[in-house]
């Protein structure tokens, strides 16, 4: 079951990281992702996954963000592309 109004929010966040370039990685997140070939919707949806990953282990575990294991995840997930 997808929630369409939380799907919004985290695309309209990810739509600012890459509109004030930070983190940095965002952005380079989403080129690499166009130019592995997929298109603009669809690599912002799998940097919002990546983000909704991070923002729930900064809920479970009551921490702040962190921008080097967001960013080591963004680029796991180039990786595993990658290598399909």
């Amino acid at each position: 079951m997808v929630n369409y109004r939380l799907q919004a929010v985290i695309l309209e966040v990810v739509d600012e990281q890459l509109k004030i370039n930070e983190p940095k990685c965002t952005k380079e997140a989403f080129n690499n992702l166009m130019s592995l070939g997929y298109k603009d919707k669809e690599a912002k949806k799998m940097i919002a996954s990546v983000l909704l990953e991070e923002m729930y282990d900064v809920m479970k575990n009551n921490q702040p963000f962190d921008e080097k294991r967001y960013c080591s995840k963004l680029s796991k997930l180039l990786s595993s592309l990658r290598r399909c």
